[in-house]
Protein backbone atom coordinates (compact mmCIF):
# COMPACT_ATOMS: atom_id res chain seq x y z
CA UNK A 1 0.00 0.00 0.00
CA UNK A 2 1.68 2.83 -1.16
CA UNK A 3 0.71 6.42 -0.04
CA UNK A 4 2.30 9.91 -2.47
CA UNK A 5 1.91 12.15 0.50
CA UNK A 6 4.18 14.77 -0.50
CA UNK A 7 5.84 17.52 2.17
CA UNK A 8 6.40 20.91 0.53
CA UNK A 9 10.49 21.48 -0.25
CA UNK A 10 10.99 18.12 0.70
CA UNK A 11 10.38 14.41 -1.20
CA UNK A 12 7.45 12.23 -1.54
CA UNK A 13 7.62 10.01 1.32
CA UNK A 14 7.24 6.30 0.19
CA UNK A 15 7.47 6.41 -3.28
CA UNK A 16 10.68 8.80 -3.22
CA UNK A 17 12.60 7.21 -0.34
CA UNK A 18 12.33 3.52 -2.20
CA UNK A 19 13.19 5.05 -4.79
CA UNK A 20 16.60 6.64 -3.48
CA UNK A 21 16.90 3.25 -1.24
CA UNK A 22 17.42 1.70 -4.41
CA UNK A 23 19.31 3.73 -6.59
CA UNK A 24 22.14 4.97 -3.52
CA UNK A 25 21.96 2.03 -1.38
CA UNK A 26 25.06 0.55 -2.78
CA UNK A 27 26.71 3.64 -2.71
CA UNK A 28 26.31 4.00 0.82
CA UNK A 29 27.44 0.77 1.59
CA UNK A 30 30.67 1.50 -0.19
CA UNK A 31 31.26 4.59 1.41
CA UNK A 32 30.45 3.29 4.82
CA UNK A 33 32.66 0.28 4.30
CA UNK A 34 35.25 2.67 2.89
CA UNK A 35 35.51 4.21 6.71
CA UNK A 36 34.74 0.79 8.61
CA UNK A 37 36.50 -1.72 6.67
CA UNK A 38 33.80 -4.05 7.95
CA UNK A 39 30.92 -4.94 5.77
CA UNK A 40 28.85 -5.80 9.31
CA UNK A 41 29.13 -2.25 10.12
CA UNK A 42 28.54 -1.11 7.01
CA UNK A 43 25.36 -2.64 6.51
CA UNK A 44 24.27 -1.54 10.15
CA UNK A 45 25.31 2.45 8.86
CA UNK A 46 23.43 1.52 5.79
CA UNK A 47 20.21 0.96 7.84
CA UNK A 48 20.87 4.09 10.07
CA UNK A 49 21.19 6.42 7.00
CA UNK A 50 17.92 5.23 5.68
CA UNK A 51 15.93 5.49 9.14
CA UNK A 52 17.40 8.53 9.63
CA UNK A 53 16.79 9.75 5.87
CA UNK A 54 13.45 8.56 6.50
CA UNK A 55 12.88 10.50 9.64
CA UNK A 56 14.33 13.72 7.95
CA UNK A 57 12.30 13.70 4.84
CA UNK A 58 11.04 17.26 5.13
CA UNK A 59 14.77 18.29 5.45
CA UNK A 60 16.24 16.51 2.40
CA UNK A 61 16.03 18.31 -0.80
CA UNK A 62 14.87 16.97 -3.99
CA UNK A 63 17.75 16.29 -6.48
CA UNK A 64 20.44 16.22 -3.68
CA UNK A 65 19.84 12.66 -1.88
CA UNK A 66 22.96 11.54 -3.00
CA UNK A 67 24.86 14.09 -1.61
CA UNK A 68 22.94 14.23 1.84
CA UNK A 69 23.14 10.23 2.20
CA UNK A 70 26.63 10.89 1.83
CA UNK A 71 27.42 13.02 4.29
CA UNK A 72 25.38 11.22 7.05
CA UNK A 73 27.31 8.21 5.86
CA UNK A 74 30.36 9.95 6.49
CA UNK A 75 29.36 11.30 10.19
CA UNK A 76 27.53 8.39 11.09
CA UNK A 77 30.91 6.23 9.75
CA UNK A 78 32.94 8.81 11.98
CA UNK A 79 30.63 8.15 15.24
CA UNK A 80 31.48 4.63 14.55
CA UNK A 81 35.15 4.71 14.68
CA UNK A 82 35.19 6.94 17.75
CA UNK A 83 32.88 4.26 19.23
CA UNK A 84 33.87 2.15 22.98
CA UNK A 85 32.43 -0.75 21.36
CA UNK A 86 34.26 -0.29 17.87
CA UNK A 87 37.79 0.16 19.70
CA UNK A 88 37.11 -2.90 21.30
CA UNK A 89 36.70 -5.40 18.51
CA UNK A 90 39.25 -6.42 15.23
CA UNK A 91 37.16 -6.19 12.37
CA UNK A 92 37.91 -8.79 9.34
CA UNK A 93 38.56 -7.99 6.09
CA UNK A 94 35.94 -8.77 3.91
CA UNK A 95 35.12 -8.55 -0.26
CA UNK A 96 32.92 -6.34 -2.08
CA UNK A 97 32.16 -7.51 -5.50
CA UNK A 98 31.75 -5.19 -8.52
CA UNK A 99 30.72 -5.64 -12.32
CA UNK A 100 34.47 -4.99 -13.24
CA UNK A 101 36.48 -7.08 -12.23
CA UNK A 102 39.29 -3.99 -12.69
CA UNK A 103 37.21 -2.50 -10.68
CA UNK A 104 37.60 -4.87 -7.34
CA UNK A 105 41.94 -4.92 -7.92
CA UNK A 106 41.65 -1.34 -7.63
CA UNK A 107 38.99 -0.80 -4.79
CA UNK A 108 40.95 -3.36 -2.76
CA UNK A 109 44.69 -1.38 -3.18
CA UNK A 110 42.49 2.15 -2.30
CA UNK A 111 40.56 0.16 0.83
CA UNK A 112 44.58 -0.20 2.25
CA UNK A 113 44.98 3.85 1.70
CA UNK A 114 43.94 5.51 5.47
CA UNK A 115 40.32 6.38 5.50
CA UNK A 116 41.00 10.61 5.18
CA UNK A 117 42.69 9.59 1.25
CA UNK A 118 40.36 6.64 0.68
CA UNK A 119 37.43 8.53 1.08
CA UNK A 120 38.30 11.30 -1.12
CA UNK A 121 38.97 8.64 -4.02
CA UNK A 122 36.18 6.73 -3.65
CA UNK A 123 33.98 10.18 -3.47
CA UNK A 124 35.74 11.20 -6.78
CA UNK A 125 36.63 8.18 -9.06
CA UNK A 126 34.25 5.77 -7.94
CA UNK A 127 31.17 8.00 -7.68
CA UNK A 128 32.56 11.11 -9.57
CA UNK A 129 32.04 14.12 -7.10
CA UNK A 130 34.00 17.04 -7.43
CA UNK A 131 36.14 18.25 -5.43
CA UNK A 132 34.01 21.44 -3.79
CA UNK A 133 31.61 18.45 -3.15
CA UNK A 134 33.59 16.30 -1.83
CA UNK A 135 34.83 19.18 0.37
CA UNK A 136 31.13 19.59 1.66
CA UNK A 137 30.12 16.34 2.04
CA UNK A 138 33.34 16.38 4.56
CA UNK A 139 33.18 19.67 6.35
CA UNK A 140 36.77 20.87 4.88
CA UNK A 141 37.88 23.23 2.89
CA UNK A 142 38.44 22.15 -0.79
CA UNK A 143 42.34 22.80 -1.31
CA UNK A 144 42.65 20.29 1.53
CA UNK A 145 40.12 18.04 -1.05
CA UNK A 146 42.50 18.59 -3.59
CA UNK A 147 46.28 18.07 -1.28
CA UNK A 148 44.27 14.94 -0.05
CA UNK A 149 43.42 13.42 -3.82
CA UNK A 150 47.20 14.42 -4.78
CA UNK A 151 48.53 12.36 -1.54
CA UNK A 152 46.32 9.44 -1.85
CA UNK A 153 46.75 9.18 -5.86
CA UNK A 154 50.97 9.12 -4.91
CA UNK A 155 50.26 6.75 -1.72
CA UNK A 156 47.94 4.72 -4.40
CA UNK A 157 50.59 4.64 -7.21
CA UNK A 158 53.84 3.55 -4.88
CA UNK A 159 51.33 0.89 -3.94
CA UNK A 160 50.49 -0.53 -7.45
CA UNK A 161 54.23 -0.48 -8.31
CA UNK A 162 54.99 -2.39 -5.30
CA UNK A 163 52.78 -5.12 -6.54
CA UNK A 164 53.77 -4.65 -10.34
CA UNK A 165 50.58 -2.89 -11.93
CA UNK A 166 50.65 -0.36 -14.51
CA UNK A 167 48.40 2.06 -13.99
CA UNK A 168 47.91 5.41 -14.92
CA UNK A 169 45.84 7.75 -12.33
Amino acid sequence: MKTNLHIEGGININTDILEVFEQYKNFVFRLALSYTKSVHDAEDISQIVFIKMFQNKDKVEEGKEKAWLAKVTVNESKNLLKSFWRKNIVSMEQEIEFENPEYSEIYDKVMKLQAKYRVVILLYYFEAYSTKEIADILNIGQSLVTTRLQRARKKLESILKEECYEYTI
